[in-house]
């Protein structure tokens, strides 16, 4: 059997991390610096601080590190707007790992306004200046496929588990939209995130668990970009392999290990406090990807990015 997820083979460890997170210098209610002392003492090693970066807070891109040291970091970032979606509301793209100095858009508030760039143009522009991009929480904000597909080629994740919107309004979900993209052809990975205002629960509910040999920016944002990662609810993926009939995966104790595909292809295997989960691929024959999703006796989950045949 090989292994082809990335981030069992890449070299290091795992770093636990939110990737989305807001303060008080856009409509948090905490400031960045306890904002970063919470997550710290949670046992996170990295977080995001990701302001809204609309002109009414100042365009803000948060100056985290002076909260960094010896065994937590931080890595720059924002949530992009600027233009409509198909539904007349503003485009919502979180970018970690923009430089401070980003050049701003013109969104002067929440609403879209003449003359602005495009969600995939902005997108664009993170990308190039350095930064990982996903597609945030594309149930919450009501987006068509049509959007989706727009940032499709441009962005390296969809947001598929985002626990403000899920503790907010119960729309947490990305998984639909990912699919569909995926069997459309298009590679994406996912990200679980918090999107953490502290005005509710919405705090240390999904993150992402990082395989990179240091806890640092660059080394946590390159393998961001690769895809060495997987996220979490609160279950550990320690393995997945795949033979020339089954796929094997290896977690903490789980009452579910789910395997789906294209279409309605997914098989199972439950049971009591499982650490290994064998599944047989006869269902997957005409499926281009696969993913993983673990299930644990508290409902919380974790899941695997896709893997392409």
């Amino acid at each position: 059997m090989t292994s082809p997820f990335p981030c069992f083979d890449a070299p290091g460890r795992f770093w636990r991390g939110n990737l989305h997170t807001h303060s008080t210098l856009s409509d948090g209610k905490l400031d960045k610096a306890e904002v970063c002392r919470r997550y710290k003492a949670e046992g996170y090693d990295f977080l995001a601080l990701t302001d809204h970066f609309v002109g009414a807070f100042g365009y803000p891109i948060a100056d985290t590190l002076p909260y960094r040291d010896n065994s937590f970091t931080t890595i720059l970032g924002a949530e992009l707007h600027s233009g409509a979606m198909e539904n007349g509301e503003l485009w919502h793209i979180l970018a970690v790992g923009l430089p401070a100095d980003f050049a701003p858009s013109n969104t002067p508030h929440f609403l879209p306004v003449a003359d602005q760039e495009t969600g995939p143009e902005l997108a664009v522009r993170a990308v190039a200046a350095g930064a990982y991009v996903a597609i945030a929480h594309p149930q919450w904000s009501g987006m068509t496929l049509n959007d989706a597909r727009s940032l499709a080629g441009i962005a390296h994740a969809v947001e598929t588990y985002n626990h403000g919107c899920a503790m907010g309004c119960d729309r947490p979900d990305g998984f639909h939209t990912l699919d569909l993209l995926l069997s459309e052809g298009h590679r994406l990975n996912l990200c679980a995130t918090d999107d953490a205002h502290f005005t509710e629960p919405d705090h240390f509910g999904g993150w992402v668990m990082v395989k990179a040999q240091e806890n640092t920016p660059e080394a946590l944002l390159a393998a961001l970009k690769a895809g060495h990662y997987y996220s979490t609810q609160g279950p550990e993926l320690r393995g997945i392999e795949i033979g020339p009939r089954a796929v094997t995966v290896h977690s903490s104790a789980v009452a579910s290990i789910i395997l789906q595909g294209q279409g309605s292809a997914a098989r199972a295997v439950h049971g009591e406090s499982l650490t290994t989960g064998e599944i047989a691929l006869d269902r997957f024959a005409n499926s281009p990807w696969l993913r993983v999703s673990v299930i644990d006796r508290a409902g919380k989950r974790a899941w695997s990015n896709p893997f392409w045949r």
